[in-house]
């Protein structure tokens, strides 16, 4: 210590500064409750220009009454903004940065704002940190974009602050957890106060302000899929899976996305799968949001626990039903979280099975094209190999391509699609749009949803690559070649080239797997309709009106 001088700075600043913000409101709380009429007045107390807002806004759970608030601030109060989203969902999301509030955005995912996005981006009227998976954004919290203020929605309150989020827990505690420990302001919007509360969620010590929103917040049933829409060609592809990957691999824990293409395969295992004779040996294991057309699985004993990154609207008193197979608290609710679901979703299940926009001559895909800057969400989470996994499985060994005595296993990354996309647009392609757009919006890296030396198969309505066996970059083009149908990328196959990786195993076509391209009706699935899914579930899965047709 000789010579080195102790600085004399001051180690409270954050919390000295908190203290400043919160004794502002002090007028307008009754304990910890705000009033919704001063919900704007109170914003612009808290808020300084320049903070790091975090505002919970993620694929289905949208704290819908505060993102309303913020964008009704004063401009010349509150200004450049630098906001922190899992989901950029909304308009005022993005309002707030036409008016001048918010200035810069990291976020995970865009969806149905993804167009205007790129059309802010372009104008100049928004500036972009990073696109990132939501494990990377929620590490980041911790790290180097800790919040100032976090704005986030639950189910309920009670007066001492206590919060209960019911079966949408899904990133709320993340996000709090960030801000409340490093001497950030907490303000929650809830549905309603109650006298006491199914089960605490977040203790009142994390929480600064509670305000009781006009009406509950917006949520989405995004992961449900109406059966009726499953196309033949899904099926197809869906029994490829099946048999060509989950039987051959011994696939017992696995992830899918959203999609009809991962939708049949839920739905084939009670009839196909069971056909196979495969109950019990595979898809026993799940990370996964509450999907509807899970239930017949469910019901018929394939499935023995989902855990899930978040709810799904209609499907509260099933879950609640079947404790067994879900992850739920003492009052019955379900329990989500995004946050370890994404965990779990990384590192402890044996395979990821998505699907993507686009897939160049490599692999590579991404769900960021020209003029849509959607981002891509937990996927790249998921959808790679996990090179500090340790524990292994059946289906994790059974990638191992080499002999050596170090050699290990690989998470099974699985692309399922449709050659060509609505709008004939083709999936395969010889540059994904992620290149020009990196160029565009001034990124540093091309905004890669998962790399082509993660994936491990690709399935189309042609058959299965096998790419974890290629042998070269060579070998993994000409194999993704074989099943891009009539795309620029499937014109270029050799037929010779085809044939030998059929005999070597690098490819699979329907036949080869015996399976009879006649035989994917949709006859096979366990639910052609929601009206069956209810029905499986004897009544307890209440479908939203828009999913209702009987």
């Amino acid at each position: 210590m000789s010579g080195i001088k102790k600085t004399s700075k001051s180690w409270t600043t954050r919390r000295d500064q908190k203290a400043v913000r919160l004794a502002k409101i002090d007028h307008l709380l009754k304990g910890k409750l705000l009033g919704n009429a001063h919900i704007i007045e109170a914003l612009e107390l808290l808020i300084s220009p320049g903070d790091k807002v975090v505002l919970e806004g993620d694929n289905q759970k949208q704290a819908s009454f505060l993102s309303k608030a913020l964008n009704e601030v004063s401009a010349d109060k509150i200004n450049g903004l630098h906001m922190i989203m899992s989901s950029i969902s909304r308009p005022e999301h993005l309002d707030i940065f036409e008016k001048g509030i918010a200035e810069k955005i990291d976020f995970s995912y865009a969806g149905a704002q993804s167009l205007r996005v790129s059309q802010m981006i372009e104008d100049e009227t928004l500036k972009m940190g990073e696109i990132h998976t939501y494990l990377e954004l929620y590490g980041r919290l911790f790290i180097d974009l800790i919040p100032n203020i976090a704005l986030v929605a639950a189910d309920k309150a009670d007066a001492q602050g206590n919060l209960y989020t019911g079966a949408n827990t899904e990133e709320t505690p993340t996000i709090i957890e960030a801000t409340a420990f490093k001497d950030g302001i907490v303000i929650v919007q809830v549905n309603e106060l109650v006298e006491e509360l199914p089960r605490v969620d977040i203790p009142a010590s994390w929480i600064d302000c509670i305000v009781v929103a006009d009406q509950p917040y917006q949520l989405e049933a995004l992961f449900t899929r109406d059966p009726r829409h499953i196309t033949e060609l899904q099926i197809l592809m869906a029994m490829m899976t099946i048999r060509g990957i989950y039987e051959r691999h011994s696939v017992q824990s696995l992830n899918h996305g959203i999609g009809f293409n991962t939708a049949a395969i839920e739905l084939l295992l009670p009839t196909y799968g069971e056909k196979l004779g495969l109950k019990g040996k595979i898809c026993k294991h799940w990370a996964l949001n509450p999907h509807p057309t899970l239930i017949p699985a469910i019901e018929s004993g394939w499935i023995e626990s989902v855990h899930c990154f978040g709810g799904e609207v209609g499907m509260e008193q099933y879950t609640a039903a079947r404790p067994d197979v879900f992850f739920t608290g003492r009052d019955g609710s379900l329990r989500s979280n995004r946050a370890m679901c994404q965990v779990a979703g990384q590192y402890a299940v044996d395979a990821f099975v998505g699907s993507t926009l686009q897939i160049d001559g490599e692999g590579n895909s991404s769900t960021v094209t020209s003029g849509r800057l959607s981002g891509f969400g937990g996927a790249p989470n998921m959808g790679h190999d996990p090179r500090g996994r340790r524990h292994s499985t059946p289906a994790w060994l059974d990638m191992i391509n080499e002999q050596h005595e170090l050699a290990r296993g690989r998470k099974l990354v699985v692309q399922m699609v449709e050659t060509f996309q609505s709008g004939n647009e083709p999936v395969f392609v010889e540059s994904l749009d992620a290149i020009k757009v990196a160029k565009q919006a001034g990124l540093a890296t091309a905004p890669v949803m998962i790399y082509g030396d993660d994936v491990t198969h690709v399935v189309t309505e042609e058959g299965i690559a096998y790419l974890y066996k290629a042998q070269s970059l060579d070998e993994r083009k000409a194999a993704l070649e074989a099943v891009a149908g009539v795309t620029p990328i499937g014109l270029r196959h050799n037929q010779n080239k085809v044939e030998k990786m059929r005999r070597d195993g690098l490819l699979a076509f329907p036949e080869d797997l015996q399976i009879r391209r006649t035989e994917a009706k949709r006859s096979l699935l366990a639910a052609r309709s929601v009206e069956d899914l209810v029905e499986w579930s004897d009544g307890l899965y209440n479908p939203p009106a828009k999913f209702r047709s009987w």
